[in-house]
């Protein structure tokens, strides 16, 4: 379960880093062939592949969940089975039914 966890907590982070590091590189023309992009080509750009960066996270993250091995059956709440079972035997009464009580107290 913990490797799940630490799965989780470094796909969030890419997820977060990622589009962050390629937004700061265009904007600080790190990146090579930046510095000769226009404005608004840079722009355009950067968001694209900050965008791109996310979704190829959001795939990677995917193929690791489904590479994961299953469970063979997935089993209930013992508790909740507890209380489903205690629900069923207990007798149920309608509004109907107080309706028709209350009126035959009144008579």
């Amino acid at each position: 379960m913990s490797g799940v966890i630490w799965k989780f907590f470094f796909a969030s982070a890419a997820m977060w880093m990622a589009p962050v590091a390629i937004l700061y590189a265009f904007n600080h023309k790190i990146l090579p062939g930046s510095s000769e992009l226009s404005s608004s080509s840079q722009t355009l750009l950067s968001g694209f592949l900050a965008v791109l960066s996310v979704n190829l996270v959001i795939v990677f993250y995917i193929i690791m969940a489904m590479k994961e091995p299953s469970t063979s059956q997935p089993q209930p709440d013992p508790a909740f089975l507890a209380d489903a079972k205690a629900s069923i035997s207990k007798p149920v009464t309608t509004k109907r039914d107080d309706y028709v009580q209350d009126r035959n107290k009144v008579d």
